[in-house]
């Protein structure tokens, strides 16, 4: 008798169709006339040509690939220059470019926390954090969302000699701040290093984009641990951690994802380069990107949606069942309005939204559009959950 062993598959994907919870890949266009709601594209710079043109040059000059890992033949003097010129960017001391965010934070919790440790986590946290607490194998506390008292308590009542605190600073589904320098105080007083995954936040908040880290007065303190990504704000690929540099020489002794990687392929490094180059003459750009989020919100608050005032350029608007939120973003994409759809596992259930995030470059006839178009759907959901 033949058993076939993908069998619970159909019945796994069966259950999802029916909870308005099925992923499809959709494939989009190099040219589009829809605009752009849904895209990490903060500064709006995927297609600005010189970042363009940066990743084009260090194609020429380096290859399509890094050729292997940053240990063994995957490191070039654009590497490197990059890590300089984003540490002293944010204020930091220096710098590591990972393959990726997501295994810049692998890299980081791995490598400064194991079986004897503590690691807490904010509940809100990136998929990434979640991934590197457990691949950590240290004991593992999940904190309450923003919840400083909560961190205190579970540090103070730890029994490892070390521990780790982990939170974004701008949550990539809400879109709202970390409490950093209250979070710092009680990591410092207990003797713990914080690590902040600034995501969202580099090249939006602070100082012409330097991060809330930057921001709130904690750039280079020692006991304070930055990444972020190049994939978002920078319009590239990529991850940094952004530390002293002891724990930079630790990373690249035991970062499991940094060793056992290949490196960041050049076109990345150049237009991560580039990007950075554009948001040091416009620092402006920054700003930008929030009072495009405001002009957003309060589009969604006008029709009805109780929605706060962005801190950052993620505007989310909470419709409540997965299949209303996926609804209303099939109708935004039908009338030429690209938006993010979260549902569970991405939120907690009951919370599905639609998440909307601002770009720079938003003109004043597209935010026209938006107007009328997210007004119309917005309504119309609205109608839907009460029907």
């Amino acid at each position: 008798m033949s058993i076939d062993p993908l069998s619970w598959l159909d019945s796994y994907a069966a259950e999802r169709v029916d909870a308005g919870l099925r992923r499809n890949l959709r494939v989009r266009e190099p040219v589009s006339t829809a605009i752009d709601l849904a895209s990490n594209d903060y500064l709006g710079l995927a297609k600005h040509p010189d970042v363009v043109d940066g990743a084009i040059a260090s194609v020429r000059r380096w290859g399509t690939g890094a050729t292997g890992s940053r240990l063994v033949t995957g490191t070039t003097a654009e590497h490197a220059q990059l890590e300089d010129e984003l540490a002293e960017f944010v204020g930091a001391a220096s710098g590591l470019v990972f393959a990726s965010g997501y295994a810049a934070n692998l890299g980081v919790v791995t490598a400064l926390a194991g079986r004897e440790d503590l690691v807490v986590s904010d509940a809100g946290s990136h998929a990434s954090l979640v991934d590197a607490c457990r691949l950590s194998r240290a004991r593992v506390a999940v904190a309450p969302h923003r919840d400083v008292a909560a961190v205190e308590r579970l540090l103070g009542e730890r029994v490892e000699a070390r521990a780790l605190v982990l939170t974004d600073s701008v949550f990539s589904a809400d879109g709202d701040l970390a409490p950093l320098v209250e979070l710092h105080r009680v990591c410092r007083a207990a003797g713990a290093l914080l690590v902040v995954d600034e995501a969202h936040g580099l090249g939006v908040r602070g100082l012409g984009g330097r991060g809330l880290v930057h921001e709130v007065g904690l750039a280079g303190e020692p006991d304070v641990i930055v990444t972020a990504t190049l994939s978002k704000a920078f319009a590239a690929q990529g991850g940094v951690v952004l530390a002293d540099a002891r724990v930079r020489a630790h990373l690249i002794d035991a970062a499991r994802s940094f060793i056992f990687d290949t490196g960041l392929a050049p076109a990345a490094v150049g237009a991560a380069r580039a990007a950075l180059a554009l948001l040091r003459r416009d620092p402006a750009m920054a700003g930008r990107v929030l009072e495009r989020a405001t002009a957003i919100a309060d589009v969604a608050r006008a029709a009805g949606v109780d929605v706060p005032a962005p801190e950052s350029a993620v505007v989310s608007v909470v419709l409540g069942e997965a299949q209303v939120a996926f609804d209303a973003a099939q109708a935004c994409r039908a009338r030429g309005l690209d938006v993010g759809c979260f549902r569970p596992p991405s939120v907690p259930a009951g919370t599905s939204r639609l998440r909307l995030t601002a770009r720079a470059n938003l003109t004043s006839a597209e935010l026209d559009v938006i107007a009328d178009v997210l007004g119309d759907v917005l309504a119309g959901a609205r109608e839907a959950v009460s029907a």
